[in-house]
């Protein structure tokens, strides 16, 4: 949440993971999300993306003036990023290096540049519990471009990592994930991980904008303050939940931008 003081504007970012479809299989409907969103998390070419895709996906944010993040993942295209691999913390780092260095040339190409970093999928819960991991990821960073912010779960220890390591933070959450009493999120496996009810994910974006609370799996409050909100939006119901929550933020107030 962005507040000079009590009397500014609320505002939160919204961000995205997009560029992920790679030769002739198309991920994602990017064209349609790009518009709703204010950051860009663009995939970099190891779990999704190719140097095509990667480039016009930069070309998309520039058009729509969107501030573009770094998706690194495991190089693991067949498995999309999402399993467990072992890399030694010299391996990952120079791994991700390779990864930021990539989209950084094309952004650049296109006139932009890459201001943050968001590990994708196994990536990205790694770092939640390895620290290790975790640091193999700031020091490819931190080498890379030093003003280059983390993008992580809201309230994962990584972040407080992070910034201890001279990294700027980016909090995130999500608002059509359902969420464990101890503020993870559900697994996708378990019944009601998703929210597909758009008043239900509005209401949460607004608690994340906000700091106000919102309903945890088993019932209780939870509180989570975010600076930004990750949506997804590869079908039409996605798309028009997106668009549902925008809406209600707006309606209580909260800007939304980077």
């Amino acid at each position: 949440m962005s507040s000079a003081d009590s009397s500014s504007q609320l505002s939160i970012d919204v961000n995205a993971d997009v560029g992920e479809s790679f030769g002739s299989y198309n991920m994602g409907n990017d064209e349609a999300v790009l518009p709703l969103v204010t950051s860009a998390n663009i995939a970099c070419g190891f779990h999704a993306g190719d140097p095509s895709v990667m480039l016009r996906t930069c070309e998309l944010a520039r058009d729509f003036g969107l501030r573009i993040g770094a998706h690194p993942g495991y190089r693991d295209l067949s498995g999309f990023g999402r399993r467990a691999m072992f890399y030694t913390p010299a391996q990952l780092e120079a791994e991700v290096i390779y990864q930021i260095g990539a989209l950084q040339a094309a952004a650049k190409a296109v006139g932009s540049r890459v201001c943050y970093v968001k590990p994708h999928g196994a990536l990205y819960h790694a770092i939640s519990q390895d620290k290790s991991a975790a640091l193999a990821v700031f020091s490819a960073m931190l080498k890379v471009d030093p003003h280059l912010k983390l993008m992580a779960q809201a309230q994962w220890p990584v972040l407080e990592w992070a910034r201890a390591a001279g990294l700027g933070t980016i909090a995130e959450a999500f608002a059509d994930r359902a969420y464990n009493p101890d503020g993870s999120l559900v697994s996708r496996s378990a019944p009601n991980a998703v929210h597909h009810d758009p008043d239900v994910a509005a209401a949460q974006a607004i608690a994340f904008a906000t700091g106000s609370g919102f309903r945890a799996v088993d019932g209780s409050t939870l509180y989570i303050q975010a600076d930004s909100l990750c949506v997804h939006g590869d079908n039409p119901q996605a798309l028009a939940l997106v668009a549902h929550v925008r809406a209600a933020l707006a309606d209580a107030g909260v800007s939304v931008g980077a």
